[in-house]
């Protein structure tokens, strides 16, 4: 069965260099991922979906279409491969939850610039963003969405041979922690781990440097971005996370989730069935091995 797929041409020369770059790490992260298992080591995949829910299969007969509004910024979510391909987490979500429903012939998957998403869904130009559109007051007054589907984790990273003890929180005091200021994870960090003593740096990737020179005890951030930081040269096998993982609606949102019109909460309804059902079946864990090479929960 053939899912459709509509990209906006002039978006792929823009992406192309970053391309390369996203070919070649995941590459390397689909070989961690299989290795882990080969070894029979257990892979941390998370479930955010409650499955006492009783929710009934929903009938999409009457849709004669239902496209899904997307970007290509956000790897490795959604973004173009090195021959300009739509790919990514939420794009094979949206293939599978249409698979799920028995709608694949009716599904396609729609690449727009991000500004241009949310004025496409209200124009009735697609049915359904899977692209992380914020859940907060001013998008719940115009959007119904679907229950979350991935939430990003905070997690602490430390050498390999200076691992911090769990419960990470007792075991903080007098260590230096870096974290990017400014940043959400800073007040994060502030808030629930006030014995550690905050080392702020400009950006994540002087904190990590820190962090893996010894100067400092750990670096403190989103634990999606770290998962591949680990995997990365620049940490050149250095460090482990820590503890946790920690999640925080106040300080990391609710999470991702499928935005719909809001007169148009049934489509949210159905995707929270077929998502239910790709957890259960083991599809989701599934997802996640492809695109993480480490789990970041």
């Amino acid at each position: 069965m053939k899912f459709n797929y509509l990209v906006n041409k002039p978006m792929v020369e823009k992406f192309v260099h970053r391309l390369i770059l996203l070919a070649l790490f995941f590459l390397g992260g689909a070989f961690v991922c299989w290795a882990a298992e080969d070894n029979g080591e257990a892979v941390a995949t998370p479930n955010f979906v409650d499955q006492h829910q009783r929710i009934a299969k929903p009938d999409l007969s009457d849709r004669q279409r239902i496209r899904f509004l997307t970007s290509t910024d956000y790897p490795p979510f959604n973004f173009l491969d090195a021959e300009g391909r739509l790919t990514g987490f939420n794009v094979d979500l949206a293939r599978a939850i249409c698979e799920e429903l028995g709608i694949l012939p009716r599904c396609q998957i729609e690449a727009l610039p991000f500004a241009d998403i949310v004025p496409a869904l209200k124009r009735r130009d697609g049915e359904a963003v899977i692209a992380g559109l914020a859940m907060n007051a001013t998008t719940r007054a115009e959007f119904a969405f679907s229950q979350p589907y991935f939430r990003y984790p905070a997690r602490f990273v430390t050498r390999r041979d200076r691992p911090i003890e769990s419960p990470i929180a007792d075991h903080l005091a007098d260590k230096v922690v870096g974290v990017t200021n400014g940043s959400a994870h800073a007040a994060m960090l502030g808030a629930f781990f006030p014995a550690a003593k905050l080392q702020t740096y400009p950006d994540r990737f002087q904190g990590l440097n820190a962090m893996r020179d010894g100067k400092i005890d750990a670096y403190f951030g989103d634990g999606v971005s770290l998962s591949f930081w680990l995997e990365s040269e620049a940490a050149a096998d250095c460090c482990v996370f820590s503890g946790g993982p920690f999640l925080s609606d106040r300080f990391l949102g609710e999470g991702l989730s499928v935005a719909v019109r809001p007169e148009d909460s049934a489509l949210a309804d159905a995707v929270d069935y077929a998502i239910a059902q790709l957890v259960a079946k083991g599809r989701m864990t599934e997802l996640m091995l492809r695109y993480f090479p480490i789990s970041a929960f």
